[in-house]
């Protein structure tokens, strides 16, 4: 039995798909060889020696400490593209607070529950919190992933101009894309033209702060900006200057931050992007899914700290071996496995930044010491034999 620690509730049907005679799953297990999580901290956790596998049930891991459990080799797995339903339908409904003062209107509005008249005074005072449409009007969206080439295409059904941005378009997003939105080559190409401005890439060093005041000098006055990805891409307080110039007219995020609780123009939604029961439902059983062909087949997909690589099992044995990208490191590994007299059937690899991953099936009785002579090996992390 494989034991299954959950920091957080995870939705039961997605622990469902880790078969009970396989997997001891609870949040009292000790010693666990996979962890499943949401938003606990474990930043500051000390992981045990048996630890494979963290799954994030869901897109985020700023709650995980990567650089540790890469170099414990500990794979981590998010949930990318989950959530995309229900954060796409979040940047509709973000797309329209920051056109219209609903807001505002709807706080008013419960300010006149002991008016007799409160019909009358309604329809007098309801200019007040008039606004515009979206239609005809041009969305900007930075990123075109999972979440945002979903908002760029509703927003193309909604009757909005679109012109987006991805330095990092995959060929399969970029075939979901409705073929009216506009790619454009930057990012300043997008904020020069944009009514409105929705950001949907992940918190990296690289785009950290990246909408700030020299970014916002570029955007045209009275901008809307829609962060619903992460509150590190946006400075506040250049944002906060922003909106009391009125360069920003409404900022909408799903990050209460508390310098910008109360900003006038500045809309705080509770972090509802991914909290629906579909999208739990579904971030759930991929986590679940993904931790569990690693953990039985030593199959990677959607890990943030080591590289995609998965293969078919064939011959007797499979050796999975994860490694730091070194030169020599395959020759010295295949090595380890002919000086057993074992047979490589099939072998992949695959490498990620400094991290790589090498799968071996071998034909043969394997000896108990072919992880000890991998093991060995200078630059490698962890070995297992399944």
């Amino acid at each position: 039995m494989k034991n299954i620690q959950l920091l957080n509730k995870i939705a039961k049907v997605g622990t469902d798909k880790l078969d009970a005679a396989l997997y001891n799953v609870g949040t009292d297990v000790t010693a666990p060889e996979g962890i499943m999580v949401r938003s606990a901290n474990m930043l500051d956790m000390d992981f045990n020696p048996e630890l494979l596998a963290i799954a994030r049930a869901g897109a985020g891991v700023n709650n995980i400490p990567l650089d540790k459990c890469t170099s414990e080799g500990i794979v981590v797995f998010n949930t990318p593209g989950a959530n995309a339903n229900g954060v796409k339908e979040l940047a509709v409904c973000a797309l329209l607070l920051a056109s219209r003062d609903i807001v505002a209107g709807i706080e008013w509005v419960g300010t006149l529950k002991d008016d007799p008249d409160a019909a009358k005074t309604v329809e007098k005072n309801k200019s007040k919190f008039a606004g515009t449409e979206i239609q005809g009007k041009t969305l900007g969206v930075i990123g075109l992933g999972a979440i945002g080439g979903l908002v760029a295409n509703i927003a193309v059904r909604l009757g909005m101009k679109v012109v987006g941005c991805d330095p990092y378009l995959s060929v399969d997003a970029a075939w979901n894309l409705n073929h009216n939105i506009t790619h454009a080559a930057s990012y300043e190409e997008v904020y020069k033209v944009a009514d409105y401005i929705t950001i949907h890439v992940p918190a990296t060093a690289d785009t950290k702060g990246m909408i700030n005041a020299s970014t916002m000098a570029n955007m045209k006055d009275g901008v809307k900006i829609i962060n619903l990805s992460r509150d590190s891409l946006v400075k506040s307080a250049d944002m906060i200057e922003a909106l009391a110039s009125g360069k920003v007219s409404r900022y909408v995020t799903d990050f209460a931050t508390p310098e910008l609780i109360g900003v006038p123009g500045a809309i705080l939604i509770p972090h509802l992007g991914a909290s629906t029961e579909e999208s739990e439902d579904n971030c759930a059983v991929m986590a679940a899914l993904q931790m569990d062909d690693y953990l039985q087949n030593g199959n990677i997909k959607n890990s943030v700290n080591f590289p995609a690589v998965s293969m078919p099992r064939s011959g007797d044995t499979r050796l999975c071996v994860l490694h730091e990208n070194i030169p020599g490191m395959l020759t010295s590994l295949t090595g380890a496995v002919a000086a057993e007299g074992l047979n490589i059937e099939n072998m992949t690899n695959k490498s990620r930044g400094n991290a790589a991953y090498t799968i071996l099936d071998v034909t043969g009785e394997v000896p108990a010491a072919v992880a000890e002579h991998l093991t060995a090996v200078n630059g490698v992390l962890r070995v297992r034999v399944l």
